[in-house]
């Protein structure tokens, strides 16, 4: 396999076209491509949690689209628009551009059907998805890392596609595309022995979300679809709202599968239409979802596949005695990013603080800190302190982990009244980004 990598962004923006029809997944093509996914995809479970079953009061169900071979449900969408495409353009080659699953799922139809590819990804992709992309695609791919975001990496495969001729397979703005990922819809309501009142989907470019919407419009209408996006990225919110296709200057990639600048313009027009609502959901809080669902659950799920779930605490009220299906769309991650999903969670949880701490310049001043000013469940999970000087203060950044958020005030407190407290930098981002 041939390997490349391009650090930067691209310089000039490249963009297809604006669609200027409306289309909407009809039921008939979802039934086609079921068939053929088929042949390539099993039927992933749908089954109950009873854990926040019990929480929410309600009958929560989790569809696992996390147990697809590729590990996600993009894997549908790219088989079922590669094998639509004619024989004159498979041999010319595709090109698609991806965070990471739908590369996956890409690599995988390539060496299934012997369709040569390039696929882009960003170089911020975790290195657990580029190289399980290069394992399912084998010989019959090219992976290319160009620019920091989704946008950059599909920048530049647009260009190439035009300079090759080749064929895009885009992620979620495409029929096929949407058709494959309706599927799942398709799925659920075979499975369910229940009307489903609720399904949360999470929501990065939109495709996923536009085929459910065309699912259940046919087959089951009254059923609410929640779409639920990272709030460091909250680009089909902010376009829903606008009533126009936004694209954000800047995002928080850390929850890479779910996180572009600009959604599909097929996707915006169907699920500003069609889903029942748009919420964001904190990353902190996604992250303590993937360690409850590890810890508690036995479940391995990547930032985007926690997604739905964090987000059934704002509803609550609304979904309590009801039906409600948490699709899981994916579970590749990557076990090097353990602690700061750890690290993001305990500051979304409010446990886990940062200060500069003024140190007086004599012996024992640290002893007297951890024995009068910490309380007897704090514990400093970092810190960092250089004299530099003769002054009669000096400064550490200190990081402390606490029992309870209620710990916080009084350790403060404790700080002023004896001279310790600096400054508390969890609120300063412009310098805490560089703790974590």
């Amino acid at each position: 396999m041939k390997f490349q990598q391009r650090i930067g962004r691209s310089s000039t923006p490249v963009d297809m076209k604006e669609t200027t029809t409306t289309y909407f997944p009809q039921i008939a093509d979802i039934y086609k491509a079921a068939k053929v996914i088929g042949k390539v995809a099993q039927e992933t479970p749908l089954h109950q949690s009873i854990r926040y079953s019990k929480e929410f009061e309600a009958n929560i169900l989790l569809k696992r689209e996390d147990l697809h071979r590729v590990r996600s449900y993009k894997i549908r969408g790219a088989f079922n628009k590669i094998s639509s495409m004619s024989k004159a353009e498979l041999q010319q080659g595709v090109v698609c551009a991806s965070a990471g699953n739908h590369a996956q799922g890409v690599a995988f139809a390539c060496n299934h059907l012997g369709v040569k590819g390039t696929i882009f990804m960003p170089v911020v992709t975790p290195r657990q998805k580029i190289d399980q992309t290069q394992m399912f695609g084998g010989d019959w791919i090219e992976i290319v890392l160009e620019g920091d975001t989704y946008d950059d990496s599909y920048n530049a495969a647009i260009a190439a596609c035009k300079a090759e001729g080749k064929t895009f397979v885009h992620p979620f703005d495409d029929p096929k595309t949407i058709e494959g990922q309706a599927t799942v819809g398709l799925e659920l309501l075979e499975q369910s022995e229940n009307p489903i009142d609720y399904v949360f989907v999470a929501v990065g470019g939109g495709g996923l979300a536009s085929g459910l919407c065309g699912a259940f419009e046919a087959l089951s209408p009254n059923t609410k679809i929640i779409g639920v996006e990272p709030m460091g990225a909250p680009s089909m919110k902010e376009s829903i709202a606008n009533e126009q296709r936004v694209q954000l200057t800047d995002i928080d990639k850390f929850i890479d599968g779910a996180a572009v600048q600009q959604v599909g313009e097929l996707t915006f027009q169907i699920c500003k239409q069609k889903l029942h609502n748009m919420v964001t959901v904190p990353e902190g809080k996604v992250c303590q979802t993937i360690l409850d669902l590890y810890n508690r659950d036995a479940i391995v799920v990547e930032p985007a596949g926690a997604l739905t779930i964090a987000a059934l605490d704002d509803f609550k009220d609304e979904i309590r005695g009801k039906h409600v299906v948490c699709i899981v769309s994916g579970s590749n991650n990557d076990i090097t990013r353990t602690a700061e999903i750890k690290e993001r969670a305990l500051l979304y949880a409010n446990l886990k603080h940062y200060f500069i701490i003024r140190f007086p310049q004599r012996p024992g001043a640290l002893k007297e800190f951890v024995a009068e000013i910490l309380g007897p469940d704090d514990d400093i999970t970092h810190f960092e302190y250089s004299k530099k000087s003769s002054r009669e203060n000096a400064p550490a950044v200190v990081g402390i982990e606490l029992k309870r958020p209620s710990d916080l005030a009084p350790l403060i407190k404790r700080m002023k009244e004896n001279n310790f407290f600096g400054d508390y930098l969890n609120d300063k981002p412009d310098l805490f980004q560089y703790l974590i």
